[in-house]
């Protein structure tokens, strides 16, 4: 088992690794730049070495300082986490040169997911459905013609992409010459490779992906799906597992597709196989995220499966310890990320010292953060600075205990994304599960925009359902919202609508 595990990251994942290796009883390193000094992933470990100034690119995306760091404290291994140099294949292979082990696939397995035609190309040779898409570099003229033979709407996306970087929707021919030019410069800023492709957009379709794990000794298994079709300029905000659409069949086949797909590339480690699945039930490839999810947690609370251990036993040439009969997904978890950025002014980025932290607490509550009272949020990345993730029995009770937990959370300080999703949580399409990766652009943004007015409905929908149920009267208190919580009257009739659904 290794000794010594150097964490090449940063803010709330750096903690949730650090807090795994302290329960394998392994030693942990941190690395921070100058922004980050006093960062909570700092405090936590045994050992913390200062990297760089603010910029990840003089700092966490240095990977001649990390190997030294790595060597120079004896460090066995390095978990890249998420972000930043996770998926990039020369620091795998430089890790391996150096003699310290990469916790998570091959440099071969991360270059062949890594450029998004080649996952295309590999994964189809294996016989798996793809969303149609044109070839790799083509010219724009080329791409304008296999724009048209596609049909529009299409997205042009970067073929080193991630994150919703250098991807751009285009409903009509006259828009493709300037969002080719915008994407390929965002490519090559963000990447370093300004190359593009197309894919025709499966309109109505919701964002689902499924967890896999493989070891070294050729097993390989996966833990079901999340769905990750909440999101807003391609970025997920919501993740949740299971998924109201998928079947215990659908989940099956996606899975054993998701299997395939990783022996396709022979992956090790955990990963993550991508998929849109249509209004019709049909499902095709997206991509292949060869690194641990920031929506990682649902998938831990409904298997009970500790999805960075098993990296960690993995990297470490360990088999699986669990067979794919033995995983069972039950009850629901949901996680919102909790963000450092204004929901009421277009979700611009917010700084600044945190002067007050109050963390929901209870059954079923499980929060990862990076942040403390005390602790500064800067501008220079991203602007994840916590994670609520929560379980219930099913899904109404995971929506209710939600709202229950973003009620209670107080960060005071800086703009967050908490009151954007406690009015997305009263959203009744969301409570009802019909929803796609549009829902927030087609049906919430006009009307979160209006917090208030949008608790209001929620109230009403209870109410209605109360009197579906045969409840003809409920007494309700018109008194105005208190000023640390939902007002009684709104919580009542809502409380007791979810109920009805329990």
């Amino acid at each position: 088992m290794f000794k010594k595990i150097l964490i090449a990251n940063r803010g709330e994942i750096a903690v949730r690794i650090i807090r795994a290796c302290q329960e394998r009883g392994i030693s942990t390193v941190a690395v921070y730049s100058d922004a980050d000094r006093t960062a909570l992933h700092v405090r936590y470990a045994d050992e913390a070495y200062h990297i760089g100034p603010p910029p990840a690119r003089e700092s966490y995306l240095r990977i001649d300082r990390l190997i030294e760091v790595a060597q120079a404290s004896g460090a066995d291994a390095i978990h890249p986490g998420y972000g930043f140099l996770a998926e990039n294949a020369q620091f795998a292979a430089a890790c391996g040169d150096a003699g310290v082990t990469f916790i998570g696939p091959t440099p071969a397995a991360i270059a062949a997911m890594g450029d998004k035609i080649t996952a295309r190309e590999t994964v189809a040779r294996a016989g798996v459905p793809l969303v149609p898409g044109s070839a790799r570099d083509l010219s724009d003229d080329e791409l304008a013609a296999a724009a048209a033979k596609l049909g529009y709407p299409v997205l042009v996306k970067a073929s080193a992409g991630g994150g919703g970087k250098g991807m751009r929707l285009v409903h009509q021919p006259d828009e493709l010459v300037s969002a080719l030019a915008a994407a390929r410069r965002e490519a090559k800023a963000a990447f370093d490779d300004d190359s593009v492709y197309l894919e025709k957009v499966i309109e109505g379709a919701r964002h689902v992906e499924i967890q896999i794990l493989a070891d070294m000794h050729g097993n390989v298994i996966h833990l079901g799906e999340r769905e990750c079709s909440i999101q807003r300029r391609h970025q997920k905000l919501v993740e949740e597992s299971p998924s109201v659409v998928i079947s215990e069949e659908t989940r099956a086949k996606m899975g054993a597709i998701a299997v395939a797909a990783a022996r396709a590339v022979d992956y090790v480690s955990a990963g993550t196989v991508e998929f849109l699945y249509d209004k019709d039930g049909n499902f095709y490839f997206l991509e292949m995220n060869t690194r641990l999810q920031v929506e990682h947690p649902v998938t831990e609370l409904v298997t009970g499966v500790d999805i960075v251990k098993e990296m960690i036993s993995i990297a470490d040439g360990r088999r699986l310890r669990i067979k794919q009969e033995d995983v069972q997904m039950s009850g629901w978890a949901i996680e919102c990320r909790i963000t450092a950025e204004d929901p009421d002014n277009n979700f611009m980025p917010s700084s600044g010292k945190i002067i007050q932290l109050r963390e929901p607490t209870g059954p079923g509550i499980r929060v990862e953060s990076g942040i403390y009272e005390g602790a500064e949020v800067s501008l220079f990345y991203d602007p994840m600075i916590a994670k609520l993730i929560v379980w219930g029995e099913n899904r109404a009770e995971a929506i209710l205990r939600m709202r229950r937990a973003l009620s209670e959370y107080r960060i005071a300080g800086v703009k967050t994304s908490i009151p954007f999703h406690l009015a997305l949580m009263d959203t009744p399409r969301f409570q009802w599960g019909q929803f796609d990766t549009a829902f927030l652009e087609t049906h919430v943004a006009p009307e979160v925009q209006d917090i208030d007015k949008q608790r209001r409905l929620a109230a009403i929908v209870g109410a209605m359902l109360l009197h579906e149920r045969g409840l003809r009267s409920i007494n309700i208190s018109h008194g105005d919202d208190a000023a640390d919580g939902p007002s009684a009257w709104r919580r009542s009739a809502l409380l007791l609508g979810m109920r009805s659904l329990l």
